[in-house]
């Protein structure tokens, strides 16, 4: 599978930018999922998947991969 154009010449801190937001944006999906299971209206049938935990451990990592990115990014 070919790379995409813009990824060709991508330093280490743009591709770790790039994992952040992709983690990031993937940890907003499971904040909404989870409001969606809480105004749900059959209250037995809430399913098994920990949205919550999946939350955190998705806005940590992508937020530590943004934290350690964005310095590096402006320097360059």
């Amino acid at each position: 599978m070919k790379e995409p154009e813009f990824l060709l010449f991508a330093s280490d801190a743009e591709l770790a930018a790039y994992w952040g937001a992709a983690c990031i944006a993937a940890a907003l999906a499971c904040l909404l999922m989870e409001r969606r299971r809480m105004k749900r209206a059959e209250l037995n049938r809430v399913g098994w998947m920990p949205w919550i935990g999946l939350f955190l451990a998705l806005a940590v990592i992508g937020g530590g991969l943004l934290a350690a990115a964005v310095p590096a990014i402006l320097q360059g």
